[in-house]
């Protein structure tokens, strides 16, 4: 089974979503191939760090009903294991992390990286897009400082990324995450880990009465 995940790093739903998919393949017996693919929720630069919920109370009526909205998430992340610091995020622009992301994935740590930029936005207080950051997340991961700061400060993987966010939303993804199934189907949202294995089961059905 092929599942591409889009996702953005500082989409709180999108870390959800995907520790629901983990314990939904837990149950799952097929072989898996997922590759992650690049979504930014919002794209405008971030020309100095602020902090997250400064910039959410800007864009969503208020402190009060974005300390609602927060709460509610940290609930539902704890509930997953997934330790919710909004107080300590700070907004950035995701563009560079996307670039690390498929810098790593091809190097085999796409999965970990995801993960590790996840945690240092949501739980550490992390500036990611900052490429000091960025280079010391990679580290993480076992990859090379050097290496990728010297990619960080390049061009390598500008246009490739550009095209990747371009097809997403030709292929008329709008929120995330979304997960894609097989190349066709689209299951929306962080879904409960249940509902991700009846549609794995789905797929599966469906693809073996196709071939």
């Amino acid at each position: 089974m092929e599942i591409d995940i889009y996702s953005d790093v500082v989409c709180p739903w999108c870390w959800i979503g995907r520790r629901k998919l983990d314990l939904a393949l837990a149950s799952y017996e097929g072989p898996v191939t997922i590759r992650q693919r690049p979504f930014q929720l919002d794209p405008t630069p971030v020309t100095e760090p602020r902090p997250l919920l400064e910039a959410l109370s800007a864009k969503f009526g208020g402190p009060a009903r974005v300390g609602q909205m927060v709460d509610r998430v940290a609930g539902i992340g704890a509930g997953l294991g997934l330790d919710f610091r909004f107080d300590r995020a700070i907004a950035a622009n995701t563009f560079d992390a996307h670039r690390l992301i498929d810098w790593a994935a091809e190097r085999g740590r796409g999965a970990e990286m995801v993960e590790v930029l996840h945690r240092a936005h949501f739980t550490d207080g992390v500036d990611i897009g900052s490429t000091e950051a960025l280079t010391t997340l990679a580290a993480e991961v076992g990859l090379d400082g050097a290496e990728v700061r010297s990619f960080l400060d390049s061009d390598q993987g500008v246009a490739e990324l550009t095209a990747e966010l371009d097809a997403a939303r030709q292929m008329g993804v709008t929120s995330v995450p979304a997960f894609v199934f097989a190349g066709k189907y689209v299951v929306a949202g962080a879904q409960e880990p249940a509902t991700l294995l009846a549609a794995l089961a789905e797929v599966e059905k469906r693809e073996a009465a196709g071939a």
